[in-house]
């Protein structure tokens, strides 16, 4: 990866980064304030753009998931960037129900434009109901609201490279690697969420919620609450956590959180001579070729006319290039997602500013549904399902402390993509 300014750690972390694309692009982003969509024709200019494809592998080392490793990561639980300041608790719900938002995946993507984004770390939660995310739908095509209820949240944390949390060295990568803080103490139900609930027997496990106070103590923590209640290294257990020794990934007592997977990164230009007789990016897939064509074959049953058929042989023959990918990268400026179908596209209006500058955001990734098949998501009308899921960022990365949200747009079948 193009890695420029950080001085000695550049060669160290660059195996970790993802950074800018357009370093050595000097021309302004072009803000059009008109209110007609995102061109059909667009669909070429991404096939410019250096793109940096994400696919998922099962970790050879638990430790390498770990904050201090700077992981990029799908699955499981959050690595925290900063691992003291977390999402606010009205933050970490789907506004539709009121569920803890589970984790999806997160995304290690550095900017070398200023030292306040030398690490940056993007993350992406969402309900795991199906009737939550068409609500979500609804909501994303109103312009603007003061609130809206979104099922699908987007959160940047970013830290100067001298920081409080990790050293200003690169990690050795291995277990030898330890943050400097223990960070907040997580909830021992979900593993990702704070956990600024107490046990009120044994004063030990934390929560996030009431909901997940109610769940762990149905599978177990009944049997388990008297014991924690008289063990003296309890509670001192439990306060790493979060972990000021965080060698081991912290246990989660939760059975439904997704399945953990590391996310390698290549450029797509390295598939563009690799279309047919070259196995090399094939042989370790995680699932056969056969059963990803299902995944995405799947979105053709909501196609109608000729339009949404042009539209996914333009994606189809794209993804076909690497089609184990399960997210797509490019914050070069410009950028656009690549749309399987024509219905819910968002018009330029439809992107909203940043909530905390004023300035614009700007398109950085995209999620395609092929990862729902790594987490063993069912195909049915009751499960998830997407055609993608564009993420777009401040695009100044304003600074501040913690947590800031951004945006999600996603993009579901024709039937249902289209304003309520």
């Amino acid at each position: 990866m193009d890695i420029n300014g950080k001085g000695d750690s550049v060669d160290e972390l660059k195996g970790l980064r993802i950074t800018n694309l357009d370093d050595d692009d000097d021309e302004n982003i072009a803000v059009d304030e008109d209110d007609n969509g995102e061109d059909e024709d667009d669909d070429d200019e991404e096939e410019q753009e250096s793109v940096i494809l994400g696919f998922v592998e099962k970790p050879e080392h638990s430790w390498s998931l770990l904050r201090q490793q700077f992981p990029s990561k799908a699955g499981g639980v959050p690595a925290w960037l900063d691992p003291d300041n977390l999402p606010t608790r009205m933050s970490c719900v789907c506004d539709v129900c009121g569920e803890p938002l589970q984790f999806l995946l997160q995304v290690y993507a550095p900017l070398v434009e200023k030292d306040s984004t030398f690490h940056r770390t993007l993350f992406v939660f969402m309900c795991l109901s199906m009737k939550c995310l068409l609500r979500d739908q609804h909501e994303q095509w109103k312009r603007h609201p003061d609130k809206q209820s979104r099922s699908v949240k987007v959160f940047r944390c970013q830290l100067p490279r001298a920081n409080s949390f990790y050293s200003s060295k690169p990690p050795e990568g291995n277990a030898t690697d330890k943050p400097l803080t223990p960070g907040a103490p997580l909830c021992n139900w979900c593993g990702t969420w704070k956990g600024d609930k107490f046990c009120s027997s044994c004063k030990v496990a934390r929560y996030c919620s009431q909901k997940h106070q109610v769940m762990h103590w149905r599978a177990g923590h009944k049997l388990e609450c008297q014991q924690l209640s008289l063990s003296p290294q309890s509670s001192d257990s439990n306060a790493c956590h979060g972990g000021v020794a965080q060698i081991k990934a912290p246990k989660v007592a939760s059975k439904s959180l997704w399945p953990e997977y590391e996310m390698k990164n290549e450029h797509e230009s390295e598939y563009d001579t690799e279309m047919s007789g070259d196995e090399e990016h094939t042989d370790n897939s995680l699932i056969p070729r056969n059963k990803v064509d299902d995944t995405m074959k799947s979105l053709m049953d909501t196609f109608e006319g000729d339009g949404d058929k042009k539209s996914w042989a333009s994606f189809q023959e794209r993804i076909g290039k690497a089609p184990e990918q399960v997210l797509r990268y490019c914050r070069s400026a410009g950028s656009k997602p690549l749309w399987p179908i024509l219905g819910g596209r968002p018009s330029k209006a439809d992107i909203p500013i940043c909530s905390y500058c004023g300035g614009h955001l700007c398109f950085e990734f995209q999620i395609l549904p092929q990862l729902l098949y790594y987490f063993g998501v069912k195909n049915d009308a009751e499960s998830l399902d997407w055609a993608t899921i564009a993420v777009y960022t401040c695009e100044a990365s304003c600074e501040g402390v913690g947590y800031k949200q951004e945006f999600a747009w996603v993009q579901l079948g024709t039937a249902i993509n289209c304003p309520s």
